[in-house]
């Protein structure tokens, strides 16, 4: 009889995982990719549905994450070192749930083997997002679809 094999993500910290390990965690949602307001006198973080101009608004891939700092300076490349700020990342987030030491959903990639489930669960905002550029940023209050925390 074979011995159950345990996920990676079960038993390694994160500072612990491969670079493959480390970029499977994300489930391809691209929530973290939206635009963000933070409210300044409590410090909440606001997801909005206006995504970066890198988004890809049907796939929520970037289009060019080799070279995505290049192109939006301000763009976050997120690190094991930096978990403890995570809690920015919305509560579905691969990251954010290892980092607390909590499993993956049921419906992530690296446990239904589905890419596309993130999707039609609609976890993502995939085909609900709004370029970039078609809002004014005095407008985008306006669509706010969620507080991370």
């Amino acid at each position: 009889m074979a011995a159950e094999v345990e996920p990676f993500w079960k038993h390694k910290t994160l500072d612990q995982l491969n670079h493959q390990e480390w970029e499977s965690l994300c489930d391809g949602c691209g929530l973290c990719c939206l635009q963000k307001l933070e409210d300044e006198e409590d410090n909440s973080v606001y997801y909005t549905r206006i995504a970066c101009t890198l988004l890809d608004l049907n796939t929520c891939q970037c289009s060019d994450y080799p070279n995505r700092i290049k192109f939006v300076p301000d763009c976050i490349q997120l690190t094991p070192g930096q978990a403890e700020e995570f809690k920015w990342l919305p509560p579905t987030c691969g990251y954010r749930l290892v980092s607390e030491g909590k499993d993956l959903p049921l419906w992530h990639h690296l446990v239904c083997g589905d890419r596309d489930a993130v999707h039609r669960e609609r976890i993502s905002q995939s085909g609900r997002m709004l370029a970039e550029g078609s809002v004014p940023e005095d407008d985008w209050e306006d669509h706010l679809i969620f507080r991370a925390g």
